[in-house]
């Protein structure tokens, strides 16, 4: 395979096909935002991704890269869009049928079709039968009596990767791939293996979808946990810091850190993929889920009780809206949300935003003439309430005596007992009533 069309540019579909052209095939990328179209064939990167930047600029210099609206023919599809859930918290598909339409007319016959988007299991199949569908002349089944020309060959290959480190472990990390046929499997990995240092597992697809899922799933019942034993170490007067600190110097202990919540496109998101499957049996993770779409509102409690103690409307300082530490990725971020309900709960409340990783509010933020968005310092200085949502290194950095007689709500642990707040408004980090 010499021609890849990756569908969707976004935060996997752009790095995959930026890594690819790196390599020496001829990537096509395909995708609706005519304005991310133009700035990556000028070689620039529209969202933060380090060292996407110099992958992209190189490849579009070298004549290996380049982006449009419109669907090319290529020897390889791989589809990277959005599957988001509908409200039932079933997948909605929608997304992936789109670029099915997109690609059908453009196949010959002996092309390779690779979902990557996060799937419910049976979407890659649920993809083969409505390319079939649109092209009843090809077929996906490699039985015996199959004409190879004619053949189309699907699989799922999951992105496995950790925003802000997407270059890295798309290299370094291993990955699975599952086929609706043996063959798509096999070419899949032929395909991967020309950037993937890891090791690539085959499988079928449906195995393939699962294992996506129940790798997030994991991550998400053990952040419940954590977020669970914040809100009961802040009943019982006790630093969830320092608990689970002591806790996983246990050699078989390892309890992650607790937050305002669940954010990102895959954990928030993929464990609901799990529940619609198996409702009756999705016990735990449906409660993980739960606990940790709680966890907001937790969090505004906290808000409201600081801002009830100063006796009047504050001023509050909102550090951060992306969903993890240095990006700028605000896909399900449960920081946006307490934003925005901050904003309903107290409307007199002025809310200063600083996110030093954007440059406008998202579209749910910025109608509301309460929420500015301000640089880290101006922000933390107008402050009554310092509301600490994301552990960038911006934060960390701030001096310490800018919080002095403040209140301060640290619901990522990034300052711990170093402050002297406002003993009338009596948040003070490192206790249990700062963490979340």
């Amino acid at each position: 395979m010499k021609t890849v069309a990756v569908v969707g540019l976004g935060y996997i579909g752009l790095p995959t096909a930026a890594i690819l052209a790196t390599n020496g095939l001829e990537v096509i990328g395909v995708d609706v935002n005519r304005n991310n179209i133009e700035a990556i064939n000028r070689g620039e990167v529209p969202f933060v991704e380090p060292d996407l930047a110099v992958h992209v600029a190189g490849a579009v210099s070298q004549g290996h890269l380049r982006a449009q609206l419109e669907m090319p023919e290529a020897e390889a599809f791989i589809i990277a869009v959005p599957t988001p859930f509908n409200a039932d918290k079933s997948a909605d598909l929608s997304y992936v049928e789109a670029a099915a339409r997109a690609i059908a007319p453009k196949l010959r016959g002996g092309e390779l079709v690779i979902l990557e988007s996060t799937s419910p299991p049976g979407a890659t199949q649920h993809l083969a039968d409505y390319l079939i569908g649109l092209r009843p002349d090809l077929s996906a089944d490699e039985n015996e009596n199959a004409v190879t020309e004619n053949l189309l060959h699907v699989a799922h290959c999951p992105e496995r990767v950790l925003p802000g480190r997407v270059m890295i472990e798309l290299v370094t990390n291993d990955r699975i791939v599952g086929g609706v046929s043996r063959r798509a499997a096999e070419m899949a990995k032929e395909l991967y293996s020309v950037f993937c240092q890891g090791d690539i597992f085959l499988t079928d697809a449906k195995t393939a979808e699962m294992a996506k899922l129940v790798e997030n799933s994991y991550r998400d019942v053990n952040i419940a946990f954590a977020n669970e034993l914040s809100v009961i170490s802040d009943k019982l007067g006790i630093d969830v810091w320092e608990l689970i600190s002591l806790a996983n110097h246990h050699p078989r202990v390892n309890i992650l850190q607790p937050g305002p919540g669940v954010g990102g496109h895959c954990i928030a998101v993929d464990p609901w993929f799990v529940v619609a499957a198996a409702p009756e049996e999705a016990r735990l993770i449906r409660q993980a889920r739960v606990t940790n779409d709680a966890k907001p509102e937790w969090v505004i409690r906290k808000v409201e009780a600081a801002a009830a103690k100063i006796g009047r409307q504050p001023v509050i300082a909102a550090l951060g809206l992306a969903f993890k530490a240095n990006i700028d990725d605000l896909r399900e971020s449960p920081a946006v949300s307490i934003v925005a309900q901050l904003a309903d709960t107290l409307p007199e409340a002025k809310i200063c935003v600083a996110e030093p990783h954007v440059s406008t509010l998202p579209h749910s933020l910025v109608a509301r003439e309460q929420i500015q968005l301000m640089d880290l310092e101006r922000a933390v200085d107008l402050a009554d309430i310092v509301l600490v949502l994301v552990d960038h290194d911006d934060f960390k950095a701030l001096p310490q005596t800018s919080l002095e007689e403040k209140a301060v709500i640290d619901t990522r642990g990034i300052w711990r007992g170093d402050v002297q707040t406002n003993p009338e408004s009596a948040i003070r980090i490192g206790t249990a009533s700062a963490a979340s």
